[in-house]
Formats: structure tokens, C-alpha cells, sequence
């Protein structure tokens, strides 16, 4: 028997705001500011990604593990090209190591990576 649901994702990050609009924008979900920290989510309200803003933030080093990734989302996009375009445009870098043909990884603004999938 299931005793919990799985509402939210929680980012550490430096711009809890900034990063919040740029998923926001990414996924076309609505940013609520929390006071303490930003949640992204869904016109139906389901599944939350919230952001967390860190004093002391250190941006993983990826593919490399000098400071691991703390976390990574995989998005599934119909046309990886134009997803590309619309991720570099919000401000996402794209990784130099590109470990696939049907994904692309990328680097959110605050480090974090991150893959668009083909669906």
C-alpha cells in the first residue's frame, strides 16, 4: 500500500526566481512565487518542480564529478532541433559531451544538466 504521492521535485539553486521562469517557459508551466521558494506546475495542477534558493550554491561539473550533479530532469520533445533552439533561447548551454542520437544534454542556468529525449 502506498503511503505517499509524488508532488514535487525540489532544485537547489542561486536565483530561485530565475531558474523557476526558465522551466517555467521550458515546460509552459505557471511560476508561483512561495516567499521562500518557487514552484513550477501544470494547468491541472499535478506533478510540482519547486525551486529552493542556497546561499552557499555550487553549480555541478558534468560529465566530470568533481562536484556531482545534484539532479537531472530528462524532457521528452517531439523535434530535438527545435527544442535545442527553444533551450538555448531561455538561456540553456549545450553540454560539450553529447553522449547520444535520440537526446541532447544541455546545462540549465545554474549548471544543472539536463536532456531533451526524443518521444
Amino acid at each position: 500500500m502506498a503511503i505517499a504521492k509524488f508532488p514535487s521535485v525540489v532544485i537547489d539553486c542561486p536565483d530561485a526566481a530565475a531558474l523557476a521562469a526558465f522551466y517555467g517557459e521550458l515546460f509552459g508551466w505557471e511560476v508561483e512565487d512561495k516567499g521562500d521558494w518557487f514552484d513550477i506546475r501544470p494547468s491541472d495542477g499535478s506533478n510540482c518542480i519547486s525551486f529552493q534558493q542556497v546561499e552557499v550554491y555550487q553549480a555541478p561539473v558534468w560529465p566530470g564529478q568533481t562536484i556531482p550533479q545534484q539532479m537531472h530532469l530528462d524532457m521528452v520533445v517531439e523535434d530535438l532541433d527545435k527544442g535545442e533552439e527553444v533551450a538555448l533561447a531561455l538561456g540553456a548551454s549545450k553540454a560539450d559531451h553529447q553522449p547520444g542520437e535520440t537526446f541532447r544534454v544541455f546545462l540549465d542556468p545554474a549548471g544543472h544538466p539536463f536532456c531533451l529525449c526524443l518521444s
